[in-house]
């Protein structure tokens, strides 16, 4: 029993940890959140919050996979709730509270980029976060596509994959341009997706 004890308060101290790395990081940015600042925040040495992970790198990736977890968690239950449009307004608002936390979109975009080496210890986590991405997004558009809210003539793993570049792109230019309205853009592409009606197109001279 002591060892199962051990075992659940361990599990405990790295979601305190996790949960407390997400919050330094949001608040000082992805250069500015130390590894010292994170262990005293949980009350531990570099030490022995390092025990917990196998280097700060293994740390910001499993802060950006809980982050992943939360965001997920929430769309889930706008899907349980409102179908696949409530999923999406869940997308758009995780893109709108991303611009109020410019640390996390930071250590998100510089890890992209880092992880292009394969032996980074981000590389397998953007590889198999932007496969799951996609093709939960490219179901969620042949959803629509039959419900008739985008155009059927539209290829869904290509918008899948568009969709999921415009919005890594779009953080990394709100990191320049901090009154970006990412959601609007987002939901102005999307909308643009919806099919239109013949007395909607343009007439011909």
């Amino acid at each position: 029993m002591a060892g199962r004890g051990g075992y659940a308060k361990g599990i405990a101290k790295r979601e305190e940890i996790l949960l407390t790395a997400l919050d330094v990081i949001a608040r000082h940015g992805y250069r500015g959140a130390s590894v010292k600042e994170i262990a005293d925040a949980v009350g531990l040495s570099q030490a022995g919050l390092l025990h917990h992970f196998d280097s700060k790198e293994h740390l910001f990736v499993e802060v950006l996979r809980r982050r992943d977890e939360l965001d997920t968690a929430t769309a889930l239950a706008a899907f349980a709730e409102r179908g696949v449009g409530g999923a999406l307004d869940a997308f758009v608002d995780v893109m709108r509270s991303n611009a109020e936390v410019p640390g996390l979109v930071l250590l998100y975009s510089a890890l992209a980029v880092e992880a292009a080496d394969p032996a980074h210890a981000a590389h397998a986590y953007f590889r198999e976060r932007r496969g799951m991405f996609r093709a939960a997004l490219s179901g969620g558009i042949r959803q629509m596509q039959a419900d008739g809210d985008v155009d059927a003539a539209l290829d869904p793993d290509t918008l899948a994959t568009a969709i999921h570049a415009l919005a890594d792109g779009l953080q990394v230019h709100s990191l320049i341009e901090r009154d970006l309205d990412m959601a609007r853009v987002i939901e102005h592409v999307v909308g643009a997706m919806s099919p239109r009606d013949a007395s909607e197109e343009p007439s011909t001279p």
